[in-house]
């Protein structure tokens, strides 16, 4: 067909054809007059074909041969019927996407918009908080009576109490409404006023309460200054709540506490106020008590309702105080109050004597009240009881005396939302909340230099690090981003991110340098320019054309180079650029699962989805194994099925098989190599001896907690070796690496003598000998699980002098061969993940639990009563690959009284020798505990296409099988 006379549609737009001109001449028909139609309805026969003009006449149509306009090669076809089967539509439907609640249009809000985006500018107005806690201690119930606060349309919910219940604003998907949980972190933005009445910018992150959505809250921390932890006024410090004091400690932030829900002291528990007095001080002990044993008794890390850095609060009726905004309502009321004396003795063994007017630390008789309980907790509770109690008798009376107004029809609502109603019209707002936030947790102007000590992997003494060190609006652009929220239509994202200096504007072009940026390999940088700027506000945006240092912002259209999180600077390139740590977590990935498209064409839609998810959940690991398979690790069921979820609904829209749940496993070994292992290269030139040998005890999570760092120089390293775990000097500065990566459980020492090895030859193939030390303990020889707790000993080098016969093509797999038969050679075992599992139980379940727990190989450390409740906590651990379907077994076993909640622990042993081939793994049969190893190792080999067993001959020289047979070692391994 010539191109010339065709348009690009293949519409004819050449000259015109000698058979039109025929037709034009000849007498007209008796039949009525054709025409070129140009809108024909489709709806018969579908659309036709380009170029090809169609003639209709009465009843019937008429296709002028395809030959007149395409050439006499081409062929025509009449087709009779439709292709596409009666199931799929001529014109597909437009997709409705459902997976989150937003709002249509901006809200009304108690300030302006522009006011908020001119807050922005003032560093010290700004507070970046994090609210962390345990499930279901309150987290996000505060953040919607700070919204109710100040959007006053939805304050107007408080009058419908199925619409009050169900707010959750922060939970703006629909699989967290549909579970009543928080799976992802969302942060809101808001002016807020303090006790002062002074707005502040207060840049709020609701955080997930589960265990296992633990990664969310460490990407909040990260672009936080401080946290706000939750703790349940009835159920007291629980699980995650000490694991986030602890994280919170290690991420170097501020600290505050919130004792939630005091509303159950009175309403469930059914409390006298000295005994919910105890209580709340007994919650307050153990916070601190945790906070000197995490921090090495810090006295700045103390909280204590006098400091100011404890707040109290009942989020379901809108109550939140602190002893300074509660003293204020004193004030309100008593002029001659002071504010600040008053709060001070509001706390503690301090009681108020009526007679002379003055507080004391002496009980001035047998049943006086503490100020705490006389002055606080007695008004709460009267409050309380007027309102359950006697609504329509004496609380009209009580509300005309405490000056609160309620209309008829306010009074005729419902007993929750009333109280919800009276309780916030009593406290008027949450300023005491706000008040706590400003005075204890710096502003990002304060905060930097900790920040950037903390996070910053580059020097400080450059012109960047300076900008970023003053919190400077106008110095050199970097910006820090670590989560990422998907679109409506899910088909990109949209980076949060905290500017650390200088102002990130709208459609500015910016430099993404990802989490494997460095000096010496610049390959993860791209250039990209900024979309649209917003500021992120839970289930709505706001717009702003520029966002200046200490705040967060959303941005659009640079997530394609991001994984997981990200360093955005400015083209400028004076300076070395260097990135912010990617995120340290504090639990594992162990649980993995098996993926592939149920319809195998569907494959690079899978992958795509996969690509996404990945960068939706910051803990989620997917990868490709040998064997073909694509596995997803994750940190628990829960969040293994939000991860299925979004992967099939949200990201790729197909059907997806999931294989049965399994753990991942780690190799290590019990003993010293009983020999020098040896390997050569393939060109005979060069020899590589090793042993393995176990590492100390607690060394391993030291170098995964980045206690010691391998970046450090020789001396420090030698110093910290010999101080903690009594190595010898000359072997601690003979470290080589860590593996796998910089912080892998694993060490390589090079432990040769001078006098036996040219240290300058030995030296120049230290690279390529890492990099096969690095390879095997990613992947070890059991059964290609990373390799774990391993000490290994290079003891002697036979190298070429010729450079070109010790290239990284003959070193590298060399040493990964010897690393693995020095492995092999010292007592190799298995070890599985174990989890730390917390159940709370009414104390008739117990024995129930401790049955539940015999039966998956678990075992019970700790079992006590939660003090002030009904309840039992029973603290345990069970094995990863035993913890599927526990918790429903668990809930089946106590008629569901039970709640469990389970996170990774620690590595351990499994018991059993995974080489003993005399084993013999029968099908569907329960293995004794001493075939474990053997079993796991077998099925893991099976699910991963290797051999059956693991075969010495393939990483054995000929040589070295000789002088094993010679020293009758070859007896116990198998050949």
């Amino acid at each position: 067909m010539d191109s010339d006379l065709y348009d690009e549609f293949g519409n004819y737009i050449g000259p015109e054809l000698e058979s039109d001109e025929e037709e034009e001449e000849q007498p007209p028909s008796p039949e009525p007059e054709s025409q070129d139609i140009d809108m024909i309805d489709e709806s018969e026969d579908g659309p036709e074909e380009p170029g090809m003009s169609v003639i209709l006449h009465e009843d019937k149509r008429y296709y002028p041969s395809a030959v007149e306009v395409y050439g006499p090669d081409v062929e025509t076809l009449v087709q009779e019927e439709d292709e596409l089967p009666l199931t799929v539509p001529l014109i597909a439907p437009v997709k409705q996407h459902n997976f989150q609640i937003k709002e249509q249009h901006l809200p009304n809000t108690t300030y302006n918009m522009e006011y908020l985006a001119d807050l922005m500018d003032v560093a010290g107005l700004v507070r970046n908080v994090a609210l962390v806690g345990h499930l279901h201690h309150g987290k996000t119930s505060l953040v919607d009576c700070l919204v109710r606060q100040t959007h006053p349309d939805l304050g107007q919910l408080n009058l419908d109490s199925a619409d009050a219940d169900l707010m959750r604003y922060t939970d703006t998907l629909m699989t967290e409404r549909q579970r009543g949980v928080s799976i992802k972190a969302t942060p809101v933005t808001l002016v807020l006023p303090d006790v002062n009445s002074k707005s502040y910018l207060m840049n709020i992150f609701d955080t997930p309460g589960h265990v296992n959505f633990s990664d969310e809250v460490t990407a909040a921390l990260r672009i936080c200054d401080g946290a706000v932890i939750f703790v349940d006024a009835a159920e007291g410090v629980m699980l995650n709540t000490e694991r986030l004091i602890k994280h919170a400690i290690q991420e170097k932030i501020a600290i505050t506490i919130c004792v939630n829900k005091i509303d159950r002291l009175m309403l469930e528990l059914k409390l006298p106020p000295q005994d919910a007095y105890y209580k709340i001080k007994h919650i307050i002990d153990e916070v601190n008590s945790l906070l000197s044993l995490h921090s090495q008794n810090d006295p700045s890390r103390i909280v204590s309702p006098i400091i100011g850095n404890v707040c109290f609060a009942s989020a379901q009726y809108a109550v939140c105080f602190t002893l300074k905004s509660f003293a204020k309502l004193y004030a309100n009321h008593y002029p001659n109050v002071k504010v600040e004396s008053f709060a001070k003795v509001l706390w503690g063994d301090i009681y108020f004597n009526s007679k002379t007017r003055k507080f004391s630390k002496k009980s001035p008789h047998n049943s006086a009240q503490r100020s705490f309980v006389e002055f606080i907790l007695e008004p709460l509770y009267k409050l309380f009881a007027q309102v359950i109690g006697d609504v329509d008798t004496t609380l009209p009376d009580v509300l005309d005396e405490l000056g609160i107004k309620l209309t008829k029809r306010e009074m005729n609502i419902n007993i929750r939302p009333l109280l919800r109603l009276v309780c916030g019209r009593f406290l008027n707002d949450l300023s005491g909340f706000v008040d706590m936030c400003v005075n204890h947790i710096p502003s990002p102007a304060e905060n930097a230099k900790n920040k950037i000590d903390t996070i910053y992997t580059g020097p400080q003494d450059t012109d960047l690090a300076k900008d970023m060190l003053d919190c400077n609006p106008d110095g050199r652009l970097m910006v820090h981003s670590t989560k990422m929220y998907p679109t409506d239509d899910c088909t990109f994202f949209q980076v949060l991110a905290r500017v650390m200096s200088g102002t990130l504007h709208a459609g500015q072009e910016v430099r993404v340098l990802g989490e494997n940026y460095s000096l010496v390999d610049e390959e993860d940088s791209r250039i990209m320019t900024v979309g649209r700027l917003w500021v992120h506000e839970a289930r709505y945006k706001v717009e702003v054309n520029r966002v200046p240092a200490g705040n967060w912002v959303l941005i659009e259209g640079i997530d394609q180079p991001i994984v997981k999180t990200a360093t955005i600077t400015d083209l400028i390139t004076t300076d070395d650029l260097y990135i912010f740590r990617p995120l340290k977590f504090n639990t594992q990935s162990v649980i993995k699962i098996a993926v592939e498209p149920v319809n195998p064409s569907e494959l690079p839609k899978m992958l795509d989805g996969l690509r996404k998810v990945n960068k939706s959940y910051p803990l989620l690991i997917t990868r490709v194994e040998e064997s073909g398979e694509h596995v997803i690790l994750g940190t628990g069921e829960l969040y293994l099925d939000c991860v299925m979820h979004d992967l099939r609904k949200m990201y790729s829209e197909i059907d997806i098989k999931v294989a049965d749940p399994v753990v991942a496993f780690c190799e290590t070994v019990v003993d010293t190599s009983s020999l020098k292992c040896f390997a050569e290269t393939p060109n005979k030139r060069n020899k590589i001896t090793m042993i393995a040998e176990p590492l100390e005890k607690g060394l391993a999570e030291d170098i995964e907690n980045q206690v010691v760092d391998i970046s450090w120089d020789k001396k420090k390293i030698g110093e910290f070796f010999q101080s903690k775990y009594d190595w010898d000097l000359l072997a601690a500065r003979s470290i080589w690496a860590f593996g796998p990566d910089t912080t892998g459980p694993n060490i390589l020492v090079d432990d040769t003598l001078p006098s036996e090895v040219d240290k300058n030859v030995l030296r120049s193939i230290r690279d390529s000998i890492v990099q096969g030390f690095q390879w095997g303990t990613r992947e070890g020889p059991l059964c290609e699980e990373p390799i774990r707790n391993v000490k290994f000993k290079i003891l002697d080098a036979v190298i070429a002098p010729e450079p070109l016969h010790r290239g990284g093509g003959q070193i590298i797999p060399t040493a990964r061969r010897v690393a693995y038969s020095a492995f092999l050679m010292a007592t190799p075992r298995l070890m599985e993940p174990y989890l730390y599992v917390e159940v709370q139980a009414p104390a008739d379940c117990v024995s129930a639990v401790y049955t539940v727990l015999a039966k998956r190989r678990g075992h019970v450390t700790q079992d006590a009563p939660v003090p002030g409740s009904p309840l039992y906590t029973i603290k345990a651990f069970i094995p990863a690959i035993d913890s599927f379907g526990f918790e429903t077994d668990l809930r089946t076993h106590t008629q569901g009284q039970a709640f469990c909640l389970s996170v990774f622990h620690h590595w351990q042993i499994v018991p059993g020798d995974p080489l003993d081939k005399s084993i013999v793994i029968k099908p569907l049969e329960p293995q004794p505990a001493t075939h474990l190893a053997r079993e796991f190792m077998v099925k893991t080999r099976r699910r991963k296409g290797l051999s059956e067993d693991v075969s010495i001959n393939k990483f054995f020289d000929d040589p070295m099988l000789l002088e094993l047979a010679r020293q009758d070692v070859s007896l116990n391994y198998p050949m």
